[in-house]
């Protein structure tokens, strides 16, 4: 039998990745399995609650997503959901098992305007329930990440997508850097990081690994990764797509596991698609994490009870709230800028032709 350490390099290369990724699976179950006990319990899984508090209409064209308006989905476009719509599918889930609430908004960025005053009132209302506060909005800027840190929110979701070379063949309408500038603006307002990316949009193995490799040299690195497989929605352009093989998802997770040895990994999207014997890998190469619910914001996702049914059977617990760090307290409101400039991201301008031809 090998025997591994898992003292895990402080930098990983393209190479050393690419061999760890394609060693026999048993091989790579094995270390990932042995790093992730080091750091964390195998037997706690966090049951994590996504809302859509604002469905639709978003002006990107992100070419997995049936909110962007420019594709012919069958997603209707809401208003931003008021605080006692978010209150009570907040306890709905606390009641379930979940000790995280994210929230998520088909915004492009966010705007220093009424919708983003009841957003930080949303914030105050779920920290007071004693949950994980998340919040995805779009881009941020640094005076926007402290406001939502002082509200009480506990994490900021800006996920990468794939690596820099492949997301500019799925996203035209914004930059890889705005990401990371998102990510840098929430870290220094004293957020935590949730930051992954989909697999199976069409993306090499090499793309999937270059990403990883921009994660893992964040310092520090995102507390929670997510890795989704993508759902293919009709009407997007990524709809053709094969589905994830299972053991491409759990190889994605185990590596992940191991390049960042104390990060959640959450095992997000496309779980409709997976057995319990495929979640239960999962489970083993390191997710720690899942969400509940039957819907991603708008894409199916299995029942609670079904999921407490697996871990049952499976022998796991649900992760209480902040198990790995302290509960935000609400301070006051430091207010938005004195003087209003224009928010300029990038617009790249490049067409991406599947893209367009979904738009028309």
């Amino acid at each position: 039998m090998t025997a591994y350490s898992t003292d895990s390099p402080t930098t990983w290369t393209l190479e050393a990745l690419k061999e760890l990724h394609d060693q026999p699976l048993m091989e790579l179950l094995f270390r990932a399995a042995t790093v992730h006990r080091e750091h964390h319990d195998p037997n706690e899984v966090q049951v994590s609650s996504l809302v859509s508090i604002k469905t639709g209409g978003c002006p990107e064209d992100c070419g997995y997503c049936p909110q962007a308006a420019r594709y012919h989905t069958d997603i209707e476009e809401n208003a931003l959901l008021s605080v006692e719509q978010v209150k009570t599918a907040a306890e709905r889930a606390k009641g379930l098992g979940s000790s995280r609430l994210c929230m998520g908004a088909a915004w492009r960025n966010v705007r220093d305007d009424a919708e983003f005053e009841q957003v930080l009132e949303l914030v105050r209302t779920v920290n007071g329930l004693d949950m994980e506060v998340c919040a995805t909005l779009g881009m941020l800027t640094p005076n926007q990440a402290e406001r939502l840190a002082a509200a009480g929110l506990y994490a900021y979701n800006h996920n990468l997508d794939s690596s820099e070379d492949y997301y500019k063949e799925v996203i035209s309408t914004r930059g890889y850097e705005d990401r990371l500038e998102t990510i840098g603006n929430a870290r220094q307002a004293g957020l935590t990081v949730c930051s992954g990316g989909i697999i199976g949009m069409g993306e090499s193995v090499e793309d999937r690994l270059k990403m990883l490799l921009t994660l893992g040299s964040l310092r520090p690195v995102p507390e929670s990764v997510p890795i989704n497989a993508l759902v293919a929605v009709p009407g997007t352009p990524l709809e053709d797509q094969r589905p994830v093989d299972i053991f491409e998802m759990v190889r994605m997770i185990a590596v992940t596991r191991i390049v960042m040895p104390s990060t959640t990994v959450r095992l997000s999207a496309g779980r409709t698609d997976m057995s319990p014997e495929g979640q239960a890998l999962c489970f083993f190469a390191g997710a720690g994490s899942i969400f509940a619910g039957d819907k991603l914001l708008t894409t199916p996702n299995p029942e609670a009870f079904a999921d407490m049914e697996l871990f049952s059977a499976l022998g796991l617990r649900p992760t209480q709230a902040y198990a790995k760090g302290e509960r935000p307290v609400p301070t006051a409101d430091p207010g938005p800028p004195e003087q209003k400039r224009p928010i300029r991201w990038s617009r790249p301008g490049h067409k991406i032709e599947r893209n367009e031809a979904k738009r028309k």
